[in-house]
């Protein structure tokens, strides 16, 4: 079956070739063409085939593509000895069916070609590019194995190896796989050597794996050890050996010859002294040599540092710090020649920085004077010291570092925009300086000049992302979220930072009534994962190919990692909520969007997939300002409680508290297409007659099964189900008093919506000893909705003067369980009012329904006036003209006579455009500093206030003319 000379897929390659040219030129029509004639001179050929579907993919005519491939496979699987089976035939059906989420076909037609040909090492490397695709492992080692034997090669037994691994490090696999993999290698070893540095590095991890330390350090040392011809690399990898063998003494030996060759390797050093320290125990016996190792790494540092002495390696003088940090541990230390060394660490380290750009021309007494203040700042920060400060002090140090930036913008005058700025980090430290004053003091100018130094920054230099992403919370914090996407668009983040840096706006856009930009957000997130698990595939079987076998494994473990993202499930749960939330005056469209999610068991399929796996939270913590240590705390939303406040004390514990909360959160958020498919259902069954004509029962599985989720989503909230169901009948009573606004609240409110769907036919929640005011649970949906939803308003001030007000609560009580109650209502009326039927004279339906008709007029006018007293306050937030907004705002840093509070740094930045010359700073940082309008930021911030508001009173505005739509069909 061998492909013959000049011949592509059994057709001769002149009458293919410019099919290729015309697909590359990406001419579609015209290849097109070209391909239908080749089809009519070879119309049983599947190579001609599956490059007419080639075309039709790319041309985006996906069902005719897979239409023609599938012909192609079926030609090809039918066992006839005429048609001509090749990999160039194959891989293009599988880069078509790859494309089209049907790699399962191209993996079947390899199967079957290998099967006809059962020795051909080409359809069989392509088998296991299809299982290396797939993520088949078991699959990927047998057809590996089979390939070695064939060939007696040594990297399809390295393949075979390499899916051993994989299946127990990123599947099901046991570990005592790993010495069937072991085994495969001696023996191969015995027989024939290793002959790639690759080899090496897999059979020794294959040793780790088991722990067998002692065989790995042998190999190292031994003939197969000449194979690591980097002598770093072999040092490193002996001392870590020897450090997991628990020989420190040899390790740290290996670890100072190390440091010796590379003096400025930090992790090598903290290795190194961790083995001194036999791995960092802190059981330290009074005979314990811990002064003398001590003194060994201290002799060994001053070394280096002398070496060093003329260069830019930092490693021993950071290392001498850090050996003075670990006395201090052990109480041996002095805490004040730590401070002492730290100090003239970074002086040192800033003068080193300049020393290295003298030669580019740019270096000056200034530069220096400007590193070394920038260091004591951050030091200061670093710290928390700035926490301790008084008021007054805290303000001076704002003032200093935004008038030291605007005094060096001569020192960037020959940079290109592009470059980083001399001082640039002294406006991201007086920002969150700034924050904190507002924080202290609740005085809205602070907050205000935190953001205006920052849109200075930009005006200058637009390129500055920590600026940026300070603006996003800021924005979203003070409910100019439009605003705060704006800016966070500009960070242009793509590839794998949308897994790192979305985190900054994703959750604040979740619950904001921004639907068509978080519709996009969503949207190109899902993109880029379901791309990028395709090019992992394709980047796992290069790296096969090239023989790179750690990045096989690092390739497959990040794409394991990037699976598991909290966040990702997060987004593929929130993303058919949402569309639901869209279209949820339409329960026709809510029915199409359940029927597209399995009558929203799809989402109950995701959450029962992370059960017993941990799940990874990739977010850059570092990255977030220090008042929003993780996405659900904000220190701002609360008051300000001295020193011990300081979040850096709390970071630890409130990380591990939100990775908590967050598995909470998914399954809380999975459940809910499922519930209101059910809860839909359920309440459409109420209107039905109790009995079906023959006298059966009606079928009771729906409502069986919401209740068990249900009680599966009240454990999720730490109550019992019937605890759960008091607590509802609390909080509507006034029994519960009303808590501050909170996530938790909308899973009750949430709650009470479905439990009113699920009683409509169990009627199992009776009212007599719970809430006598409340005749059913409509009643208590009702009045919990307006409850909360005049509460919040009551206490939510006007948006323009009240950062972190609680808008966000409000919409989402607006567009979930009011939303999901509504859904219910429309349910009950379809049934009421089947298409088609005509009304019984005297009334619109059975006597039988009249109770029900009744409470869900009751609940139609309640939601009503709900839903417009929301509508009300809305349109007295946009009302007020923005000029008033504008004074609210402005008049917050005119210090008009007053020698304390905020406008000091206001006044920095205004003057800087008339006290900058052009001499001093180029035209182009003239021009930006004098583009700079601080009365433009204040209206963006009132324009970004206002988009959000319409938005959201649009919402309201359709989902009352709905209501009142179903109104006038009673």
């Amino acid at each position: 079956m061998a492909s013959k000379f000049g011949f592509a897929g059994g057709i001769p390659e002149r009458r293919v070739r410019p099919i290729w040219d015309a697909v590359d030129s990406r001419q579609f029509k015209n290849a097109l063409k070209l391909s239908t004639a080749l089809l009519s001179k070879y119309p049983n050929s599947p190579y001609a085939l599956a490059l007419k579907a080639l075309i039709l993919e790319r041309m985006g005519k996906n069902e005719e593509a897979l239409s023609v491939c599938l012909n192609a496979k079926e030609i090809l699987c039918n066992n006839d000895s005429n048609v001509f089976v090749d990999d160039l035939t194959l891989s293009t059906l599988q880069i078509v069916f790859q494309r089209l989420d049907h790699l399962e076909m191209a993996t079947s037609c390899y199967e079957y070609a290998c099967t006809k040909y059962p020795n051909n090492l080409e359809l069989m490397m392509g088998l296991f590019s299809c299982y290396v695709r797939e993520y088949s492992f078991v699959k990927q080692q047998q057809i590996a194995i089979k390939m070695y034997k064939i060939a007696g090669e040594e990297r399809f037994l390295l393949w075979a190896v390499c899916s051993i691994q994989l299946q127990v490090c990123c599947g099901n696999g046991a570990e005592k796989l790993f010495q069937l993999a072991e085994g495969l290698l001696k023996k191969h070893i015995a027989s024939h050597g290793l002959h790639e540095p690759e080899a090496l590095s897999v059979y020794i991890s294959l040793l780790e794996q088991q722990c067998k330390y002692g065989d790995a350090l042998e190999i190292l040392s031994g003939k197969l050890g000449a194979l690591m011809m980097i002598e770093v690399d072999k040092l490193r990898l002996q001392g870590r050996l020897l450090a997991r063998a628990g020989d420190y003494v040899a390790a740290a030996d290996v670890f100072q010859k190390l440091l010796e060759l590379c003096p400025d390797d930090w992790e090598c050093f903290l290795q190194y002294l961790g083995c001194l320290l036999e791995d960092e125990s802190i059981l330290i016996k009074d005979t314990d040599p811990f002064d003398s190792r001590m003194s060994q790494a201290v002799d060994f540092v001053r070394k280096l540092m002398v070496e060093a002495n003329n260069n830019s390696v930092r490693c021993p003088y950071l290392a001498h710090l850090e050996i003075e940090r670990r006395k201090l541990l052990f109480g041996k230390g002095d805490a004040d020649k730590v401070v002492e060394d730290l100090m003239q660490y970074f002086i040192r380290v800033s003068f080193l920085k300049n020393l290295v750009k003298e030669c580019e021309g740019s270096v000056s007494g200034p530069t220096k004077e400007l590193g070394q203040s920038i260091t004591v700042f951050k030091i200061q920060n670093s710290i928390g010291e700035l926490f301790s400060l008084p008021v007054n002090d805290l303000e001076d140090i704002a003032v200093q570092m935004t008038e030291m930036f605007c005094k060096n913008l001569s020192l960037s005058k020959e940079l290109d925009a592009q470059e980083s700025m001399h001082g640039e980090e002294l406006l991201s430290l007086a920002c969150t300086v700034l924050v904190q004053l507002f924080w202290r003091t609740r005085d809205l100018g602070y907050l205000l000049e935190s953001i205006m130094v920052l849109e200075f920054g930009l005006a200058i230099r637009r390129y500055v992302w920590q600026y940026k992403i300070l603006l996003v919370h800021l924005y979203s914090y003070w409910s100019s979220l439009p605003l705060a996407y704006e800016r966070y668009k500009s960070l242009d983040v793509k590839n794998i930072l949308l897994e790192t840096v979305s985190a900054h706006i994703l959750p604040q856009m979740l619950a904001s009534p921004l639907w068509a930009d978080l519709s996009d957000l969503l949207r190109e997130y899902l993109k880029f994962m379901d791309d990028h698990f395709r090019e992992s595939a394709d980047l796992t079987f290069l790296a096969y190919r090239h023989r790179n076998y750690s990045k096989v494994i690092e390739f497959v473990q990040f794409k394991e990692r990037l699976q598991h993202s909290s966040q990702y499930l997060m987004v593929k749960i929130e993303a058919p909520i949402l569309q639901l939330k869209q279209n949820s005056n339409n329960i026709d469209e809510v029915e199409c969007i359940l029927e597209s999610l399995r009558c929203g068991t799809h989402s109950l399929e995701l959450s029962n997939e992370i059960r017993g796996k941990s799940l990874t939270f990739n977010e850059d913590l570092k990255l977030r300002p220090w008042w929003t240590p993780t996405f659900d705390k904000n220190y701002l939303l609360g008051p300000f409680e001295g020193v011990s406040s300081c979040p850096r004390e709390n970071t630890h514990n409130q990380i591990k508290q939100t990775e908590e909360n967050v598995l909470k959160t998914v399954e809380k958020r999975s459940l809910l297409p499922r519930m209101i498919y059910l809860s839909i259902y359920s309440a459409s069954e109420s209107v039905k007659e109790n009995l079906e004509a023959n006298g059966a029962v009606v079928d009771s599985k729906i409502s069986l099964e919401l209740k068990t989720l249900l009680e599966r989503y009240t454990k999720i909230l730490d109550f019992p189900f019937q605890d759960a169901v008091e607590l509802v009948f609390g909080f509507s009573s006034g029994q519960k008093p009303f808590e501050a606004p909170s996530p938790d609240m909308i899973d009750w409110m949430n709650f009470a919506v479905f439990l009113n769907a699920w009683n409509l036919n169990s009627h199992e929640v009776k009212f007599s000893d719970r809430d006598p005011s409340s005749t059913s649970t409509w009643n208590l949906v009702n009045t919990m909705l307006r409850k909360y939803v005049m509460e919040t308003i009551r206490c939510t001030g006007p948006v323009v003067s009240s950062p972190g007000s609680h808008l966000p609560f409000l919409v989402q009580l607006v567009t979930e369980p009011l939303a999901w109650h509504a859904v219910i209502i429309h349910s009950c009326m379809r049934s009421l009012h089947p298409s088609g039927k005509k009304k019984k004279k005297g009334g619109s339906v059975d006597q039988s329904n009249t109770q029900l008709l009744h409470e869900i007029q009751n609940s139609i006018q309640s939601l009503c006036d709900t839903t417009e007293m929301v509508m009300k306050w809305l349109r007295e937030q946009l009302d007020t003209p923005d000029d008033e907004k504008f004074e609210a705002i402005f008049s917050s840093i005119l210090r008009n006579g007053r020698n304390d509070g905020p406008g000091k740094v206001f006044k920095i930045l205004e003057s800087s455009s008339s006290l900058i010359k052009d001499v001093e700073v180029g035209p182009r940082i003239l021009e930006a500093v004098k583009s700079w309008s601080p009365a433009g930021d204040v209206r963006k911030i009132i324009a970004g206030q206002r988009s959000l508001l319409s938005e959201f009173l649009k919402i309201c505005e359709l989902k009352l003319k709905s209501l009142q739509a179903v109104r006038v069909q009673l």
